[in-house]
């Protein structure tokens, strides 16, 4: 009985089998005779019974015909493989680290520009960037890594900055070999209609520093994705970030917001055309115009006189300001001048470009700056945003602001960055791990030749070894009396139960006197030849072993008592400056330039070095990141040194220093008569010393403070007994 139950069942569904199949071929045989034509293949299109109720994203024809670029995924691969012949190369297989190795180290070359060579103005800035940069070289041999001198960013065929016969030209370079060792800057690659990755020569085994790069396309380890930047974007230093500090409550009045072009036709227009189903017009905005282009009224649909109307109501800048996400849909290729724009405003991006490799993907974590979301999903958007929680919002746009200031506000900052890399690949035995890329101040900050390890920088708070430190005495007088102000100094230091050892930088022309002539001390006691230079007082001098430095000038007239209260204060503040002489910076309308005072008022900018405790990686940074131009000032002046550490302090933390309890000695004590403020032309050189540093930067780093901190009880009615530091109270 059972057995025949079994073939009952499995005589029945082999009669289900045989009436699908023939139904199924008849319904395809009767679609064919309907639809016949020669040389065509039937495509059946579901019936939707509610398609008129149903918000059309793109009508049948469309559909068919993609929209797109009209290639298969094989098609554009073979097109890429046919331009990219070594579209596996990595580091280890298409660089010659040999040419890194030398006593030069890691060196760029840039080719000379041929008779009657033009190039954009983009271009002129990352030649530039490379130039003025610590690692230009104008000798071809003791080069790393080359640089083109044509102008490859364009590679537009319709455009007019496009250089025709690029192939011909790089392989008439002796130096060329294949691309081997060499980088290629380009912004804009294809053209009209598909805005392929067609650059219009062989990139051979350079690497490719490229906007809009897709991750089909992207040698990881080896390529480098840039973003897209205008022509206007700035040479050096560039805006702040939008955020002001503390901003609360962290969301805006809209939550979401795009303005800007919508393709009709071609690549990118599948994803702007469809931009308005999300718009509200309440706490969405999200805004396309067709009008652009010569001939945009002869394609224009139904929608372009509503879109451009709507377009029109808000104003782009204000919705920049007023928005807490903003929408980057890609344009015609995958990169938009949108996502510098949000990044600086602290809007949060919302990605809509599938298959952009993100600028520096190699080092930065994205997922802590911006929301990626799938074209194909644009109606999950307004839901997936909403669900994002005050705190993550918050910590995505302080994200936002340290990307843009760290790596992408300037020129510089985005050729840096891109050379800071291939140096990481190429002695990646002390390159920055991810952390320093990602935390404050920024991976071009931290050397790595300093050291790998993260407790031994002062800006990560980790940990500051022994509470001692080093005091470094800049003389510049001949010892001729034991009566001098650097005696009586030695003395004071030397009591600081903080002290480790003192260095005197002897920078006079005279030799120093033998050991004996100083006087015994409880530390040990170095002498150091200074070579007569002013900027030698910030080398990196391997005598000193702690973390923390005293700069003083043998003149300075301090309490121990002072020493050691400033000195805790610097264990509270490692990454900044904390001394006692203040001064200030001003802008001065009527000569249009930065000015220095040296009044006393209650705002300052700038702690003098000459008693001022600060951590020992600045000495490094002062000697290794600064160009020699400024250095090369210093010494020839023999002046502002201080000022260019508190510049560099400055644009490391984005603070100001910290002056520790108020004394007025600086301002009463008798000078020397060969000190070099006495000289009337000290003042001036210091005047000029600002306007010349803030124009390096780009900007102007410091930071004006109020803030003042002095030891508890200090000037208070109580007994002197109860005071920690009670010499302070004769003060």
């Amino acid at each position: 009985m059972q057995a025949r139950k079994k073939y009952v069942l499995l005589g029945l569904c082999m009669c289900c089998w045989l009436l699908l199949y023939y139904w199924g071929g008849l319904q395809e045989r009767l679609l064919g005779l309907i639809t016949h034509k020669r040389g065509e293949v039937a495509r059946p299109w579901p019936s939707w019974l509610d398609r008129d109720l149903l918000p059309g994203y793109a009508d049948q024809a469309e559909l068919q015909n993609d929209g797109g670029s009209g290639d298969s995924p094989r098609q554009r691969r073979q097109s890429w493989a046919g331009i990219y012949k070594d579209s596996r190369c990595r580091m280890d297989t298409c660089f010659d680290f040999a040419r890194c190795q030398g006593q030069s180290g890691f060196r760029v070359y840039i080719y000379p520009p041929e008779k009657g060579e033009r190039v954009s103005e983009s271009y002129h800035k990352i030649l530039t960037s490379v130039v003025e940069s610590r690692y230009y070289t104008s000798d071809p041999r003791e080069a790393c890594l080359f640089v083109l001198g044509i102008d490859t960013l364009d590679r537009d065929q319709l455009s007019t900055q496009f250089v025709p016969n690029v192939d011909e030209r790089i392989r008439g370079y002796p130096l060329w070999n294949d691309g081997r060792n060499h980088v290629i800057f380009n912004l804009y690659s294809g053209t009209w209609p598909n805005y392929t990755e067609d650059l219009g020569f062989n990139v051979g085994q350079a690497i490719l520093a490229k906007a809009s790069l897709n991750t089909e396309h992207f040698r990881p380890g080896f390529d480098i994705s840039i973003p897209l930047f205008s022509k206007e974007h700035p040479q050096k230093g560039g805006e702040r970030g939008w955020l002001v500090r503390n901003t609360v409550p962290p969301r805006r009045k809209y939550l979401l917001m795009f303005k800007g072009k919508r393709y009709l036709t071609g690549i990118g227009s599948d994803t702007r055309n469809a931009l308005h189903h999300i718009h509200n017009g309440k706490d969405i905005v999200s805004l396309t115009t067709c009008r652009h282009g010569k001939d945009w009224e002869k394609h224009k649909d139904t929608r372009c006189d509503h879109d451009n109307q709507e377009y029109e109501r808000f104003d782009y800048q204000e919705l920049l300001h007023n928005s807490t996400f903003c929408l980057v849909p890609r344009g015609r290729r995958l990169g938009s001048f949108r996502f510098l724009e949000s990044l600086q405003a602290a809007c949060i991006p919302v990605l809509l470009s599938n298959g952009w490799e993100l600028p520096f993907s190699d080092v930065i974590q994205w997922n802590q700056a911006v929301i990626e979301g799938d074209e194909r999903l644009l109606l999950q958007v307004p839901s997936t945003v909403r669900a994002v929680g005050i705190d993550r919002v918050l910590a995505l746009r302080q994200r936002t602001q340290m990307l843009w200031e760290a790596y992408f506000s300037s020129v510089d900052k985005i050729v840096l960055t891109t050379l800071e890399i291939i140096k990481d690949r190429v002695y990646s035995h002390i390159s920055r791990n991810k952390f320093m890329w990602n935390a404050l101040p920024g991976g071009l900050l931290v050397l790595p030749e300093y050291s790998t390890h993260l407790a031994h920088y002062p800006f990560y708070y980790l940990n500051l070894g022994k509470p001692e430190f080093t005091a470094v005495i800049h003389a510049t007088s001949p010892l001729v009396s034991q009566s001098q102000p650097i005696m009586k100094l030695l003395q004071v230091v030397s009591k600081s139960k903080y002290c480790s050892q003192i260095i005197i930088l002897w920078n006079s022309e005279k030799p120093p006197p033998h050991r004996s002539k100083w006087p015994p001390m409880p530390v040990p006691l170095i002498i150091t030849d200074g070579r007569r230079k002013t900027s030698s007082r910030f080398l990196p001098h391997a005598a000193i072993e702690t973390e923390a430095v005293l700069s003083l000038d043998e003149d300075t007239v301090l309490l121990t008592s002072e020493i050691d209260f400033a000195f805790h204060v610097w264990r509270s503040f490692p990454e900044r400056i904390v001394g006692y002489p203040p001064r200030s910076h001003f802008w001065d309308p009527v000569k249009k330039a930065w000015g220095y005072t040296s009044k006393w008022t209650n705002e300052y900018s700038i702690v003098l070095t000459g008693a001022a405790f600060y951590h020992r990686y600045y000495h490094h940074l002062f000697s290794h990141y600064l160009p020699s131009s400024l250095r090369v000032l210093v010494d020839r002046t023999s002046n502002c040194e201080d000022i260019l550490m508190n510049f560099l302090v400055s644009s490391v933390t984005n603070l100001p220093p910290i002056k520790v309890a108020q004394r007025k000695q600086y301002k009463e004590m008798p000078t020397l008569q060969t000190a070099p403020w006495v000289n009337p032309e000290h003042f001036t050189q210091r005047q000029e010393c600002v306007s010349t540093f803030a124009s390096w930067f780009g900007y102007m780093p410091l930071v004006h403070s109020q803030f003042r901190l002095d030891p508890v009880l200090f000037k208070d009615h109580v007994s002197v007994l109860r005071k920690r530091y009670k010499d302070l109270e004769r003060v």
